[in-house]
């Protein structure tokens, strides 16, 4: 008899994410539902203001990639206005969309999906000697890893759990058989964890020295940017680049260290061989390097055929509402889309802990849209974002990725899986850090012939504007569209990363990249499914960007509570 699997909330997340497999008798998944719980109010609010604003506006969509909304909404703007901004603009931007990659990816692995791969309880009983020497094994000058500082974080985490209060590291699945790290490589993790605190401040520093401040940076407009300041002063400059280096230098001694060592030990662990169940991968062009020049192409790739990289239509994105909590006919193009709520509730069920309300699988059941391509479910993300330069030929990701199937032994075929995507994360960090110098000496040069940062938009109210931008977020592919009328926003969509991998089923029965990673994963114990929320974390979740719903009437909907300790 099969059983229900409810994991609510996951945690570790930006946001309140469900989610329900049901298991065999042998704990195998043969279904999986994903569900936004919650919802804000952002798309609703921004009707009727000024376009001028919605760059602003849009960054409280998220609060981690405040930045990527902040820049998609400005440039949504400006494409609907036609408005081409100086080189000197786009240089910055793209350096401090680095800088919030750089970040982002860091914590992602090390703060919100390490303890997936890591068993903190497992490093207490490590030798730390041992430990220092096996760092070298994936390194040759590993950080934080000699038997001193190993010793020391060894001293610090059996002090939480002597005083009974682990913090970040309470109520886990730690002992999970699919953990397979041993103590001493679950150690030096433990170490790049603790260390990774301090170099995710730096990257942080690095987007508010152009950005002002971060999260929630300020100085983009439409027409360019305001940080003209410190983008002249030489003092400012090299700050950037000091911190950029020693950012870059954890990416390359630590994080690239750490995958290798999970590829060697997860290699053959079956819970993250699969995870990557819809093969159709979308990405578009990101990271300015040049007049013209970018770091990623862009491109969509169908049922996993690297030999066929197609360029993406726009007028083929349409989202559909049929499990989501929304009311509307069709499938809807961004420019067209309606936020209209909906929501029909839970149905109270037997699961594996019991009876408990559940998501209603049958009907709608998620606060999240369901974006299609042409018809299609799409995974977008770091790895998405890797297949396809890797399929276009590009020169730098080929070499990379190249590197690493070399340096671990592994087949191609290893990057359509969950650790596959994880390491994807990693080596679109490592690029990016590299590549962004090509950008910081481009905008040095150019400044030698050019200080323009701005130019002046107009808004004829007498005409109606329709602009969409797409850019690369930390999480993948991200999209605003925007439609103007009477000089002021008549419509507005945003088509986030999360909400093309976490939507539901959608009216032919497909489903999307969350759900179907889940499919045919076997659980070594489906009360403790750390298997589920590895492969979930993969995608580095973000709820927030996913859902911006608001009821419009300012009726009450419901009320939640969260337990804050909860797994």
């Amino acid at each position: 008899m099969n059983q229900r699997v409810v994991i609510d909330p996951i945690t570790r997340i930006e946001g309140h994410l469900r989610i329900e497999v049901e298991v065999d008798e042998n704990n195998v998944v043969k279904n999986a539902w994903s569900s936004s719980t919650l919802w804000r109010g952002l798309e609703v609010i921004l009707k009727g203001r000024t376009p001028m604003d919605v760059g602003l506006l849009v960054q409280r969509i998220c609060g981690v990639c405040t930045y990527s909304h902040y820049r998609a909404g400005t440039e949504a703007v400006e494409n609907a206005l036609g408005l081409k901004i100086p080189l000197n603009a786009r240089y910055l931007r793209s350096l401090m969309q680095t800088s919030l990659f750089m970040h982002d990816h860091i914590v992602h692995f090390y703060h919100l999906h390490g303890l997936d791969w890591v068993d903190v309880v497992s490093a207490l009983s490590a030798d730390p000697v041992k430990a220092s020497q096996i760092a070298h094994e994936y390194v040759h000058n590993p950080i934080a890893t000699s038997d001193g500082e190993l010793r020391a974080v060894q001293e610090r985490v059996k002090g939480f759990v002597e005083t009974g209060k682990l913090g970040p590291f309470a109520n886990a699945y730690w002992g999970n058989k699919t953990y397979k790290f041993s103590p001493e490589q679950n150690l030096i993790a433990l170490s790049h964890y603790l260390k990774a605190l301090e170099v995710q401040r730096i990257a942080a520093e690095m987007l508010a020295i152009f950005g002002g401040k971060q999260p929630h940076p300020q100085s983009l407009v439409v027409g360019g940017v305001t940080s003209v300041r410190d983008m002249l002063s030489p003092a400012r400059l090299q700050e950037w680049k000091q911190k950029h280096d020693i950012v870059q230098d954890f990416i390359e001694r630590a994080y690239r260290a750490d995958i290798v060592m999970a590829a060697a030990a997860f290699g053959a662990e079956p819970s993250v061989l699969g995870g990557v169940n819809i093969k159709n991968f979308m990405a578009t062009k990101e990271f300015a390097i040049g007049d013209q020049e970018f770091m990623f192409d862009q491109g969509v790739i169908l049922n996993g055929d690297l030999s066929n990289v197609t360029d993406i239509n726009p007028d083929l994105i349409a989202e559909d509402v049929t499990h989501a909590w929304y009311t509307a006919d069709k499938p809807q193009h961004p420019y067209d889309g309606t936020t209209v709520p909906n929501y029909t509730g839970l149905v109270e069920r037997d699961t594996v802990y019991g009876k408990l309300p559940t998501l209603d699988g049958d009907n709608k059941y998620s606060w999240v849209k369901s974006p299609r391509y042409n018809g299609e479910p799409i995974e977008v993300g770091p790895l998405a974002c890797l297949l396809v330069n890797y399929a276009k030929g590009n020169k730098v990701v080929v070499d990379s990725v190249n590197g690493l199937l070399k340096a671990t032994g592994l087949p191609v075929e290893a990057l359509f899986t969950t650790l596959g995507r994880t390491a994807a994360r990693m080596l679109q960090t490592s690029i990016v850090a590299a590549e962004a110098v090509k950008t910081f000496n481009a905008l040095v040069h150019n400044l030698l012939a050019d200080e323009t940062t701005y130019v002046e938009p107009n808004i004829d109210s007498s005409k109606e504007y329709v602009g969409h931008a797409m850019i690369e977020a930390p999480r993948g592919m991200l999209s605003h569209w925007i439609r103007i009328k009477d000089g002021l926003v008549e419509n507005y969509q945003a088509v986030v990363p999360t909400t093309w991998n976490a939507g539901p089923k959608d009216a032919n029965g497909k489903i999307g990249p969350y759900e179907a990673s889940l499919i045919g994963l076997q659980l070594e114990d489906p009360t403790k499914p750390l298997e589920v929320v590895r492969i979930i974390h993969s995608f580095d979740p973000c709820m927030a960007c996913a859902v911006h719903v608001m009821d419009y009437k300012g009726q009450s909907l419901g009320e939640f509570r969260i337990d804050p300790s909860a797994c």
